[in-house]
């Protein structure tokens, strides 16, 4: 049986008397009894403790395409799911009843790390993926349930806002084999006034994860009309991207649609994401993609030599596959970036909600 309390490391007391959590840039500092901004860290017998350990939103085997992931195993399933709360409060949120709940009874769910585990096995499933809401605010649980699935063969992957103290990074991303890091915008503006965060620490995060660990990493901006959908912001974020990180990192444009406290702004337009994708090209990114908009050419990987089409996409049904064993392109041999087995995964587009209790 799980429990749905942990105990934490990262929190210090201050001369106040109060708890400061020291996961998160939040900094949220705590009287007895009182939650964080996330909802689910929570300050209990003088320390920072995790409430929802073991609990989950619910579990959902998904294409790994999905995450969204094209590089990392192409046509593979994974299983997805996350918890409660959240430390960033995006206007635009498209998980908000999970990831705003302050319920529960929104965890629908209960695992033990190594039920999860083998849930994933048995079903094929060639890795886990902590999304939903950030895994970076049930940091405990996931990392366990990363250690089950590195015991059975399962690989890890983190859909993550990237909203974390040092620290607590370095850890978490020993047992990380993929991340999808959302970079929401490229402006001081947005973060603080959008997603009550600050843009550095993602940053950070970004930069660390390419450049000191093993896992994959890819990248996914929420282009949403009026707010960071100019040519100048897609300039510099992807300038960025090429000086910090390099041309080989796939970079995801994703269209917004109205939801949660941004009812107000249109969907964005293809032609946006088609720009954007456009730029990044022209700055050097070699992988760049549309997504949530129809684009079989947005959704196609190329080779960065030949130019052929290596990897065709349909939504998140592969209709086409160009690498070679080694994960090189057939036609001229230049390796493509990515984590590539000799064939591809045959899941499909499916989405497969499942219950864990015959697991346990």
């Amino acid at each position: 049986m799980t429990t749905s309390v942990a105990a934490t490391k990262y929190w210090h007391q201050l001369k106040d008397g109060r708890i400061q959590c020291d996961l998160c840039p939040r900094y949220c500092t705590l009287q007895e009894g009182q939650q964080g901004l996330c909802f689910v860290r929570a300050r209990q017998q003088d320390q920072i403790v995790l409430t929802t350990y073991g609990r989950s939103s619910g579990f959902c085997v998904d294409p790994i395409e999905k995450k969204p992931l094209n590089h990392f195993l192409p046509g593979t399933s994974v299983i997805s799911f996350g918890t409660a709360g959240c430390n960033l409060s995006c206007k635009f949120c498209q998980n908000w009843d999970m990831s705003k709940s302050r319920q529960m009874d929104t965890l629908a769910d209960e695992a033990s790390p190594e039920t999860i585990a083998r849930a994933a096995a048995k079903l094929g499933c060639r890795s886990v993926a902590y999304t939903y809401n950030d895994p970076i605010i049930f940091h405990e649980y996931a990392i366990d349930v990363a250690q089950a699935c590195r015991e059975v063969g399962v690989k890890s992957v983190a859909v993550t806002a990237g909203y974390v103290c040092d620290e607590p990074r370095k850890e978490f991303y020993q047992y990380m084999d993929a991340a999808n890091v959302d970079l929401k915008g490229f402006t001081e503006r947005f973060y603080k006034q959008i997603c009550g965060g600050s843009l550095q620490p993602v940053l950070d995060t970004l930069v660390y994860i390419k450049q000191h660990t093993n896992a994959w990493l890819e990248i996914t901006t929420l282009v949403i009309p009026g707010e960071n959908d100019s040519e100048a912001e897609i300039e510099r974020l992807t300038q960025w991207v090429m000086e910090h990180l390099g041309p080989d990192v796939p970079v995801h444009f994703s269209a917004f649609h109205p939801d949660y406290k941004m009812l107000d702004r249109p969907p964005t337009p293809a032609t946006t994401l088609t720009m954007a994708r456009r730029i990044a090209m022209k700055n050097g990114i070699r992988y760049a993609y549309t997504g949530n908009v129809q684009d079989e050419e947005g959704g196609g990987t190329y080779c960065h030599h030949c130019h052929k089409k290596l990897i065709g996409r349909n939504w998140y049904e592969l209709s086409e596959w160009n690498l070679t064993a080694e994960g090189a392109c057939r036609f001229c041999g230049t390796p493509c970036a990515g984590v590539f087995e000799a064939q591809p995964g045959r899941w499909g587009a499916r989405r497969a909600p499942v219950m864990l209790k015959q697991f346990r």
